[in-house]
């Protein structure tokens, strides 16, 4: 054997253990992910999915080269406090704020150092999470869920679908930066449409259900979901109030039209996920929070559940369909 082969031969025998202990010792990266719901609710066990699918697709495999530690809360500040802080004490590389400003407050409150990524947060700057969505400027970044003008096309929307209706319900959280922004963006359409609005507070199920009730009381009227956690948290009973009380009603979100609602308009929130898994990424290669721009969404919907606009002897008007991205039949 020629000896410039005998060292090609011994040096390659001697990589493949190297290699091989190379791979078994890859630094496994933690990433912790803070939900505010229960862990049976599917809306955001399918939001999870999309996201650790985004992570998939950039790499990072669960049990060879990431862990990601998820703790499902409940509403409760102090669970969500309490999560929040476990959560830091194991150290990771970077948390998920999943459930926007209920999810992001408190784990800002835990720690100022790791990077936070959230998937939704309706306003990032007014609520003080960040400087600028340009520069973000501290330890958080991620996608906000629509700019506060989108608001006013949801009242635009039920009026186009129910034109009888001159009287609006907005059921929002005063208590959140959001819910006063939403409002005031509806408030400022409002008086074009020949609406009158009535705000609801969403935070209590009993209000909720007295509030819409009264309301009912005089015809021509509809109701406007906001975003918040509390109409999430409380998006059964809203369906059903509206349903029971034969209130046309259009939300922010497609699930609430899954689980019966009229209408939605709001961006695709799995593709946020699967964008959020991208910024988890970029920070897992070395690139800092604070210089990460905080994203507005690309991808919005319209859809109709045409099974409720019969119930509600609805026609949809034709231009209405055609916009749709999905009719439930």
């Amino acid at each position: 054997m020629r000896r410039r082969e005998f060292i090609t031969l011994v040096g390659g025998a001697a990589a493949w253990p190297m290699a091989a202990r190379a791979q078994q010792n890859e630094r496994v990266r933690r990433i912790g992910v803070l939900v505010a719901s229960p862990a049976d609710d599917a809306e955001w066990k399918a939001r999870l999915a999309a996201f650790n699918d985004g992570l998939a697709q950039l790499g990072w495999i669960e049990g060879r080269n990431v862990r990601v530690d998820t703790r499902w809360a409940t509403t409760n500040a102090d669970d969500l406090r309490k999560q929040a802080a476990e959560l830091v004490a194991t150290t990771p590389d970077v948390l998920v704020a999943a459930s926007g400003t209920t999810s992001i407050a408190p784990l800002l409150q835990a720690t100022r150092t790791v990077p936070i990524v959230f998937a939704i947060v309706v306003d990032p700057v007014g609520a003080g999470f960040v400087a600028s969505l340009a520069r973000p400027g501290g330890n958080a970044t991620g996608f906000t869920m629509f700019e506060y003008g989108m608001s006013g096309k949801w009242l635009e929307l039920l009026k186009q679908i129910a034109p009888g209706v001159t009287r609006a319900a907005v059921l929002r959280d005063p208590a959140i930066a959001s819910g006063i922004g939403q409002f005031g963006a509806i408030q400022a359409v409002a008086p074009s449409l020949g609406v009158e609005l009535s705000p609801v507070d969403v935070r209590d199920a009993p209000e909720i259900e007295r509030a819409v009730a009264a309301f009912a009381g005089i015809p021509n009227g509809g109701l406007v979901v906001t975003a918040s956690p509390s109409s999430t948290n409380h998006r059964d009973l809203i369906i059903a109030l509206a349903a029971r009380h034969k209130l046309p009603a259009v939300y922010w979100e497609r699930f609430y039209v899954a689980a019966g609602g009229l209408i939605s308009y709001g961006p695709d929130r799995l593709d946020q996920y699967r964008q959020a898994a991208g910024y988890v990424d970029r920070i897992l290669k070395g690139e800092k929070a604070a210089d990460l721009p905080v994203q507005v969404p690309t991808k919005f919907q319209i859809v109709i559940n045409q099974r409720t606009a019969k119930a509600l002897g609805i026609a949809v008007p034709q231009s209405v369909l055609t916009r749709a991205d999905e009719v439930i039949e």
